[in-house]
């Protein structure tokens, strides 16, 4: 069976004024369907770079991105701009959130905008904030929240669409243990439903989490 996620020799570089900045440097992954890996390195080692790149939204320097039987790279800006839209969920530390919006309308947010049409938008958005203990909360905005209130919100967003993979870009970095204890498990929840997660931290996690843990060494 084909991975669905393949990064082969995957390296970025930053150049200007003369330098040179290696953000990420040959880094290869094969991620199965159904699998939940972890990368773990320190501040600065190139793991949002990674998780960008693995989207879609950064084109690598060098090597090669394949998600399912697509080239990203070798694709066109639209094919990219579909697989994000429909294949690939984001969860962000600083969770960005539309302050603007209340908590139903930031979860129906790819509905809203038009990338993705969900039949039934509304009732699967009550029923994935009601999943994370939310429902006495649907009409507040982001300010009246506490972190981890809207890291639970950034990942109901995410899990709206139905995608296949959700990348995970440190989502516990700011979160007292039991709100990190919370989206790890509704990460493991989707992995058991049949997704696939890339979960970068600095930090630890639950031994029992990832399907396998990867370590990504300073540059």
């Amino acid at each position: 069976m084909n991975p669905l996620l393949e990064l082969t020799d995957v390296s970025k570089v930053y150049r200007g004024r003369g330098r040179e900045v290696t953000a990420l440097r040959s880094f290869s992954l094969q991620l199965a369907e159904g699998e939940f890996v972890a990368v773990r390195g320190p501040s600065g080692c190139g793991k949002s770079t990674l998780l960008m790149i693995a989207g879609g939204m950064m084109r690598p320097t060098t090597g090669a991105v394949r998600f399912g039987d697509q080239d990203l790279y070798q694709s066109s800006g639209s094919t990219r701009s579909r697989v994000r839209a429909d294949e690939v969920g984001f969860v962000f530390q600083l969770f960005h959130l539309a302050p603007y919006l209340n908590v139903v309308e930031n979860v129906l947010l790819p509905q809203m905008s038009g990338k993705v049409r969900v039949e039934n938008a509304r009732d699967k958005a009550m029923a994935l904030i009601e999943s994370i203990g939310l429902k006495d909360r649907l009409r507040h905005k982001p300010s009246q929240l506490s972190a981890g209130e809207r890291q639970r919100v950034a990942l109901a967003r995410a899990l709206f669409k139905n995608p296949k993979l959700i990348l995970a870009d440190e989502p516990t970095g700011s979160l007292d243990p039991e709100n990190a204890a919370h989206i790890v498990q509704s990460l493991k929840e989707f992995q058991s439903n049949g997704g696939s997660v890339l979960f970068v931290t600095h930090g630890a996690l639950a031994e029992e989490a990832p399907s396998r843990t990867i370590q990504l060494a300073e540059r």
